[in-house]
């Protein structure tokens, strides 16, 4: 009688773990997922490739970036595949320090002698803090339970951005390489309301779920357009945001 009593607990107890088990499953595997995500972009604002007035870089501080994004995602029946749709604002932003040689530069010479125009040799900071709302459309394909890798395109309008800089501890000829050389203390320059509104790029990524409700999740947004227009002559090569994400997110 015991035996058949411990039989039977088990049984329950197994059933339990089973219909637990199960819904849990029906969870992970619902074929409309709506999730929040919050994370912390690291990278930079950079041309590709490195031009070779830029002769190192000597100081780089990621800064603040936040990500916050609502997304929803729509799993296909009998298939691992989907695809998710977000609205996310991000900051995308750095502080950098380099060491350049004819760099083109346009500035405002701090000593009050107006305007210099040409070539650079010295030290350049570069500060860029951008922020923007962006819409990643992502096809997403699903590794059990646990994993789901995404890629695809994305679409962002900044609505406020910064770039600003300033030149030191170098010389300027005047217009070109071969120009009257003249010694600068420091020069400043903000080319702020000269940034490209619209931009677009592409991303890929992956999410683990830890819990049935949170997952850890990590992306790279790569930006296809550079930051300023094509014809915009103050910066002579193009920059663009190459951001990598690391975040959290609540699925429900």
């Amino acid at each position: 009688m015991c035996m058949k009593k411990i039989i039977l607990t088990l049984l329950a107890v197994i059933a339990v773990v089973v219909a637990v088990a199960e819904e849990k499953k029906d969870v992970t595997q619902k074929e409309w997922v709506f999730r929040v995500a919050a994370g912390y972009n690291l990278g930079g604002t950079a041309p590709l490739p490195l031009p070779r007035e830029i002769r190192s870089i000597d100081g780089f501080n990621p800064g603040l970036n936040y990500a916050l994004e609502g997304s929803v995602q729509k799993r296909f029946v009998g298939t691992p595949w989907g695809v998710m749709l977000g609205l996310r604002l991000e900051t995308k932003g750095m502080e950098t320090d380099a060491r350049v040689k004819n760099y083109h530069m346009e500035a405002v010479n701090s000593d009050g002698n107006g305007k210099v125009v040409g070539a650079w040799t010295g030290m350049v900071k570069t500060r860029v803090k951008n922020n923007y709302i962006s819409m990643p459309i992502l096809a997403t394909y699903s590794i059990g339970n646990r994993w789901t890798l995404s890629a695809g395109p994305y679409i962002a309008w900044m609505f406020d951005g910064e770039f600003t800089g300033e030149a030191y501890d170098g010389y300027i000829r005047d217009q070109n390489p071969t120009g009257e050389k003249a010694e600068v203390t420091s020069a400043v320059y903000d080319f702020s309301s000269s940034l490209e509104k619209l931009h677009y790029g592409v991303q890929a990524g992956g999410e683990y779920r830890a819990t049935e409700r949170f997952a850890l999740y990590a992306n790279l947004q790569w930006g296809l357009n550079g930051i300023f227009p094509n014809d915009f002559g103050s910066v002579t090569f193009d920059l663009y945001p190459i951001y990598a994400t690391l975040g959290f997110a609540y699925m429900f």
